[in-house]
């Protein structure tokens, strides 16, 4: 059975960057998967991981059979079950979630504090705590190296505070590779651009390659320490943005999924069905026999 998929919650979340420093702003960027980058809000003003940011967001994951929503494997049902994926070796490579996707194509994790540039995530997303105020971001990467993952093509500056410093929390490194060990407290600390911190380093220039665990060949392994790059730009021109929608007109994965998978509301009704015609065509069948005994 796959993974299940998440239908979006109205409730959480609202479309567009957080307005404040409570809360933390998500972007998914779809990349050459196509379609439009989506900006939500996760207003949350508690501690929170990742995930809880990208699910707080509004927006619709799955993860895999193997780890869970330790690693996300769909976000808003991209890629599909039905989806072809030109991915290096297999031009008709279709994501069945059922282990980690292959380093040539997967969801890209990576976060930002406000006004600071996009750092390749050390983390997985149920390892990290996200950073109030600042940014999470999701990047599909396609047929990419460690120095070419894609970043999110959206500024991680909050409207009206383009040009402040960059300032982020201070995040130790990662000291397990379990993919669902918690993240120490950071202890409040903070970092600004010059003094290191998740401030540092954009895109994934710093990342390294480690060997699966037992994963199909070519899948990616679990969530695991990744080093940071040595630079520590600040944040892009917002003005260079691509453009983007607060995911309104999204529509519900579940309806998607079954529609994918042939799946129908009747579907149930049906197979009912099926099971008192096929009873009642026994039945006949028995009865002819005993008549034809009789005769």
């Amino acid at each position: 059975m796959a993974p299940g998929a998440y239908a979006i919650d109205p409730s959480k979340g609202h479309p567009g960057f957080c307005k404040s420093a409570k809360g933390v702003t998500v972007v998914v960027d779809f990349q050459q998967l196509g379609g439009t980058t989506i900006v939500r809000c996760n207003p949350r003003g508690t501690r929170g991981t990742g995930l809880d940011a990208l699910k707080g967001a509004g927006f619709q994951i799955a993860g895999v059979q193997r780890w869970g929503e330790a690693f996300i494997c769909r976000i808003e049902n991209r890629p599909s079950a039905v989806e072809k994926i030109p991915i290096k070796g297999n031009k008709d490579y279709q994501e069945s979630c059922i282990d980690t996707p292959p380093a040539a194509g997967y969801w890209s994790y990576w976060h930002a504090g406000n006004n600071c540039a996009w750092t390749y995530s050390q983390w997985g997303v149920k390892n990290r705590d996200f950073i109030p105020g600042g940014f999470e971001g999701w990047s599909f990467s396609l047929n990419a190296t460690a120095d070419t993952n894609p970043k999110p093509r959206i500024a991680a500056v909050r409207p009206g505070t383009a040009g402040r410093p960059c300032v982020a929390r201070y995040e130790p490194k990662p000291t397990s590779t379990d993919p669902n060990a918690r993240q120490p407290g950071s202890g409040g600390q903070t970092a600004g651009a010059g003094s290191g911190g998740s401030g540092g380093g954009g895109g994934g220039g710093g990342q390294t390659t480690e060997p699966g665990s037992g994963g199909r060949e070519g899948a990616l392994p679990p969530p695991r320490p990744r080093a940071l790059a040595t630079g520590r730009p600040a944040a892009d021109d917002p003005a260079r943005n691509v453009a983007f929608t607060g995911g309104e007109n999204a529509p519900d994965v579940n309806q998607l999924v079954k529609e994918q998978s042939g799946a129908s509301d009747l579907a149930p009704w049906a197979a009912g069905g099926a099971a008192v015609l096929l009873a009642l065509l026994t039945w006949l069948t028995a009865r002819r026999r005993g008549r034809a005994r009789d005769a």
